[in-house]
């Protein structure tokens, strides 16, 4: 594979409803990447974060998906992502208490 995870953050906004770009306060991607630098994690061969239209879970905004994975998550702020990938990014451990 390209990359050994790949995170993917919704930044849709919908007309009709509530969205993840709507409830985003701070732009997460730039967060992540800075922190994977900071680790050497980032990149081809590593991980990498990405922003995305619609991931389809907007009652769970803001929301992320963790490929290869699959693995659904809902966060409030970067300490939740932070978590997010120290435990399953990393280390490979699912992060019960954000999954969805």
């Amino acid at each position: 594979m390209y990359f050994q995870k790949h995170i993917f953050f919704c930044y849709n906004n919908k007309a009709n409803q509530s969205g993840c770009g709507d409830v985003i306060t701070d732009d997460p991607v730039p967060y992540v990447k800075s922190y994977l630098q900071a680790l050497d994690k980032w990149g081809e061969g590593k991980v990498r974060a990405s922003k995305s239209g619609c991931l389809g879970r907007c009652a769970n905004a803001p929301t992320c998906v963790v490929y290869p994975d699959g693995i659904w998550y809902s966060y409030f702020d970067n300490d939740d992502i932070k978590e997010i990938i120290d435990e399953h990014l990393l280390n490979n451990r699912i992060v019960a208490r954000l999954k969805i």
